[in-house]
């Protein structure tokens, strides 16, 4: 018998994981469980495909039917795997505890975000203890247009590579505030790197204003960012003092001690 070409094995392996993992991505960013035709309408795959993926999905535990059996929500294995990275996750540990002080100091919401693609993924949040709660979670992502950590992100790349992705954005409007054009974020970019800090001034939520910075790793790449954020109403009178220059220390002593760890330093990816 011929044996299928491994590269074509390959392949088709890929594609089918990539299938799946596009399912689950879906599901996890809806804010109510999917259905089978919600799910073939919004991943723009067969609808045999989509239902022989979420069963196997199913099967595994990654995905489980809403309490009406005719949608799908994640499943216990996928929040306790997603539980088991952040608990080891080397750069929240490294962390925290920055972290923590820095939510003392401000009284505000705090989060640590790190690069995924085109987007910031939060892997800490630390609420502020106003009654005021901020509709992020730890695993959410953010727009990097339209966030403070985005932002502080792109201003640390290099010239080529910042550029290549603020040309590759998906410029969506979320507020009045938000920048949808790639020449207008390449400037406040600019204004970021020559400062040291970013804003997002109401452009990623209506009310919230953020603070941010960025945080480097070996040969002072950027490998994360952390944000404050306040409610425009009650902003300090001097944001400078209260949010931007706790936020810098921060993420310098985080940077700092980063670089003092061999196995954290000699990591591309630490988190």
């Amino acid at each position: 018998m011929t044996q299928p070409h491994s590269g074509t094995t390959k392949a088709t392996g890929t594609a089918a994981f990539s299938k799946f993992i596009h399912l689950l991505q879906l599901v996890a960013d809806s804010a109510e469980p999917l259905t089978i035709p919600q799910l073939t309408q919004l991943s723009g795959y067969p609808r045999s495909t989509v239902y022989r993926s979420v069963g196997g999905l199913v099967s595994e535990g990654l995905l489980v039917e809403s309490l009406n059996g005719e949608a799908y929500q994640l499943g216990p294995r996928l929040v306790q795997l997603a539980s088991r990275s952040w608990d080891r996750s080397e750069l929240r540990l490294v962390s925290v505890q920055a972290l923590q002080a820095l939510r003392d100091q401000t009284n505000e919401t705090v989060h640590l975000a790190v690069p995924s693609g085109d987007r910031m993924v939060y892997i800490e949040k630390l609420e502020s203890t106003s009654a005021v709660r901020m509709a992020s979670y730890i695993g959410s992502s953010v727009s990097m247009h339209s966030s403070s950590v985005g932002k502080a992100y792109l201003a640390a790349l290099g010239e080529p590579e910042r550029q290549a992705l603020i040309n590759s954005l998906s410029y969506e409007r979320y507020t009045e505030n938000t920048v949808i054009n790639p020449t207008q974020l390449a400037e406040q970019v600019n204004i970021v790197e020559q400062r040291g800090w970013s804003v997002d001034d109401e452009e990623n939520e209506a009310g919230i204003y953020c603070f941010g910075a960025v945080i480097l790793g070996a040969k002072q790449q950027p490998v994360a960012a952390i944000s404050v954020s306040t409610l425009r109403f009650r902003q300090a009178e001097d944001p400078i003092q209260a949010y931007v220059k706790p936020l810098l220390e921060t993420c310098k002593k985080i940077s700092q001690r980063i670089a003092q760890s061999p196995a954290l330093a000699d990591s591309a990816h630490i988190w």
